[in-house]
């Protein structure tokens, strides 16, 4: 601990210098559009003006959405006892809680929010803090963690290297509308909650499934029929139904990665490749499990971790703890990140 605390003292020292240089900096090539939810990367060009979001679900007005569900029948899930419509399922101010069981009580801030722009924590990321690919799972991870990257949110030090990302603006607002009481109870709730289960399945493959994307999520096709997945890491519900539709929190996820990508992970998380980078085991553990303040990244979603790396390459995500990744992530390759994020994955959390 004594260690992690000189090197988080560091981090603060410097953060002031990176967070002035972030901005300036852009890395050299697009985003991979595949750990942003897209298949295509963004056009050329300034960002179009940020369109004027409501308060429902996925940026839409009304409390689940602009158009009111067309099913209003009742949904269930194996193990459950409750039933909620598809308005109910979405409700961006009190989402189905399908199993209270599986997690604490939840506060406030989590399981509804707070009207007009604090969205409930729990209907992306769940009540039980795993969340999606499209965004993070906040389970298990430190509270102090937690609420740094929510002051981040708040103070605008943390954006997404792909403005499609709609998602993230998303964030930023509800971590503007949050109070600092509701940041801790947040981060306290979450921090509670074991990530000790495997909650993402990696596969390496040569080809994957025929997808659609929904809401930055890549969901696997009905139709038989794969494609090549060339330098992409693909991750898609176990069951499409149970994740896009009834958002059910006991239903994992697959990442599927090249092959051979493991091995290539492994060797640039234990040795640095000759150099190239620190060595991930040094702040994150041996079993990347995380030290101290420091979160562990085995288990979770590999999207997430790629598009971390990318956005600290690129400058959009700063904060005091960025600067110890900063130097990191400037030198890694996209496939650098990939097969890292692809090692950590298959890690158990």
């Amino acid at each position: 601990m004594k260690s992690v605390s000189i090197v988080f003292a560091l981090a603060c020292a410097t953060a002031t210098a990176f967070v002035a240089l972030g901005h300036a900096q852009t890395a050299a090539a697009p985003p991979p559009p595949w750990a942003y939810g897209f298949t295509t990367p963004p056009p050329p060009g300034p960002p179009p003006a940020p369109a004027q979001g409501g308060r429902g679900a996925g940026g839409q007005g009304g409390r689940g959405g602009a158009t009111a569900p067309v099913d209003e029948s009742l949904k269930s899930l194996p193990g459950s006892a409750l039933k909620f419509t598809l308005a109910q399922i979405r409700d961006a101010f009190g989402p189905a809680d399908w199993y209270p069981g599986d997690h604490p009580t939840m506060p406030e801030v989590v399981a509804k929010g707070r009207m007009p722009d604090a969205r409930a924590c729990s209907l992306c990321h769940y009540p039980n803090g795993k969340g999606r690919p499209e965004n993070a799972g906040a389970a298990g991870l430190p509270a102090v963690y937690i609420e740094q990257q929510l002051s981040d949110f708040k103070n605008d030090r943390r954006t997404s290297a792909d403005y499609r990302k709609n998602n993230t603006g998303i964030m930023i607002q509800i971590a503007k509308a949050m109070s600092d009481t509701e940041i801790k109870a947040a981060a306290e709730y979450f921090t509670e909650i074991k990530f000790a289960s495997q909650w993402i399945t990696v596969k390496e493959t040569d080809t994957v499934p025929k997808t659609r994307i929904a809401g930055g999520m890549f969901l696997a096709l009905d139709e038989p029929g794969t494609e090549p997945i060339g330098n992409r890491i693909i991750e898609v519900p176990e069951n499409t139904e149970a994740t896009e539709t009834l958002r059910d929190p006991r239903s994992g996820f697959i990442a599927y990665v090249p092959t051979g990508s493991l091995k290539k992970g492994l060797q640039l998380v234990m040795s640095g490749v000759n150099g190239k980078t620190t060595q991930c085991t040094v702040c994150h553990g041996d079993e990347l499990k995380g030290i101290g303040p420091v979160p562990g990244i085995a288990g979770r979603s590999p999207s997430y971790i790629v598009r971390q790396l990318y956005d600290m390459k690129a400058g959009t995500r700063n904060g005091s703890w960025v600067a110890l990744m900063k130097p990191v992530a400037d030198k890694l390759s996209e496939e650098d990140m990939l097969n890292l994020a692809a090692y950590a994955a298959s890690r158990t959390p």
